[in-house]
């Protein structure tokens, strides 16, 4: 598997393809091809299939990084929950969303308990929903689309190290295996 700075490299020399066949693609839409990039960025370097682990993205976290903890114990390394193509990252957002909802709860809580003030937990999810889906569908499309490619360039390169890697040692293997039988074939004809 590639190390963090392997995975690093292969994430910025991607990104001028992935802002180039986004900005055609989008009719030359510079503000979503953008956000498509941040996502591809954030999700390359912060965000990927490597959050399972104690992994160069996991200490980008910084000292918040204390919230990938139970992700890391409830799931195995390069598990089809943490690596999967669109089941990784649907994964991670969903955690990611939790975790925010619970801090989140317990602030407003304490807020509501210290200063009195109102607030509708109801009110509020419907408003950034439709935020989301209704006012700004493109954009929230284009930021989810190119976490889901940085998660993807991670995933496949890890894959194709590892399919390298067992082809180089099935050969390894045959060509001791067929230097062990010219040994022994030598050693029987010595015998003869």
């Amino acid at each position: 598997m590639p190390s963090g700075i392997v995975h690093d490299r292969i994430t910025i020399k991607l990104l001028p393809w992935v802002g180039g066949i986004t900005y055609c693609l989008t009719n030359r839409s510079a503000e979503l091809t953008l956000i498509l990039a941040c996502g591809y960025l954030f999700s390359g370097m912060m965000f990927g299939p490597d959050l399972d682990i104690h992994s160069l993205q996991y200490k980008r976290w910084g000292i918040i990084r204390g919230i990938w903890l139970p992700y890391r114990r409830c799931l195995r390394h390069r598990s089809l929950f943490s690596h999967g193509l669109i089941i990784g990252t649907c994964v991670r957002l969903l955690y990611l969303f939790c975790i925010i909802s619970v801090i989140s709860t317990l602030g407003v809580a304490i807020a509501q308990l210290c200063f009195g003030f109102a607030w509708n937990w109801q009110d509020f999810v419907r408003n950034q929903l439709h935020l989301l889906i209704n006012k700004y569908p493109h954009e929230t499309a284009a930021f989810l689309i190119g976490l889901e490619i940085g998660a993807m360039s991670h995933s496949i390169s890890d894959w194709l190290n590892s399919y390298r890697r067992q082809r180089l040692k099935t050969r390894l293997s045959k060509v001791k295996t067929k230097s062990s039988n010219m040994r022994q074939a030598r050693i029987y004809q010595k015998k003869k």
